[in-house]
């Protein structure tokens, strides 16, 4: 089992109890805002999102963590590692996501699970280089991927949304843990 300890943290696997939990995370349209077309998942929609990463592990030996908030146990979102399929302009290559619940924004968790994902992917499973991708407008992602010491790289457009993304990355030469 996979398991990596942050001072505030746990990032782990994905276990059923998480469900209810990261699917209040997907209703919140706050929270899905920037991702994909902007639409909230409903449970049954997270159900196989959650499905699809734990295979995402199997198959390629990485994927996203559940984030645990160790002072409670409270699941905060996910972050970590995924191929990017859905941008076939990228592919091959790995990417570092992360989404949280509202309530745990503005607190430096993302950053935190994020350094730690990056540190896992460079590190720990040996990639060589590792992208983050943030729509156009989201200076919140754009701050943590400039935490992440990633530098941008291109802009291009989504290909089914039709919206502007900044792609930025670092590779291992670049890492300062």
């Amino acid at each position: 089992m996979t398991e990596i300890h942050t001072p505030r943290l746990l990032l782990r696997r994905w276990d059923e109890d998480d469900l209810i939990a990261m699917a209040d995370i997907n209703a919140d349209p706050a929270v899905m805002q920037w991702t994909g077309d902007g639409s909230v998942r409903d449970l049954e929609q997270t159900a196989d999102d959650i499905e699809r990463w734990e295979e995402e592990w199997d198959e390629e030996g990485f994927g996203l963590f559940a984030v645990e908030l160790l002072g409670s146990g409270e699941l905060a979102g996910f972050t970590g590692l995924t191929l990017p399929t859905s941008l076939p302009e990228l592919m091959p290559t790995t990417g570092i996501c992360w989404r949280l619940g509202r309530q745990f924004w503005g607190q430096g968790y993302a950053s935190e699970a994020a350094h730690a994902s990056l540190e896992f992917a460079l590190q720990d499973r040996g990639l060589d280089r590792v992208v983050g991708v943030a729509r156009v407008g989201d200076t919140a992602s754009a701050n943590v991927l400039r935490k992440l010491g990633m530098a941008p790289e291109r802009t291009m457009t989504h290909p089914e949304y039709g919206h502007d993304l900044a792609v930025h990355s670092i590779d291992l030469t670049e890492y300062e843990g």
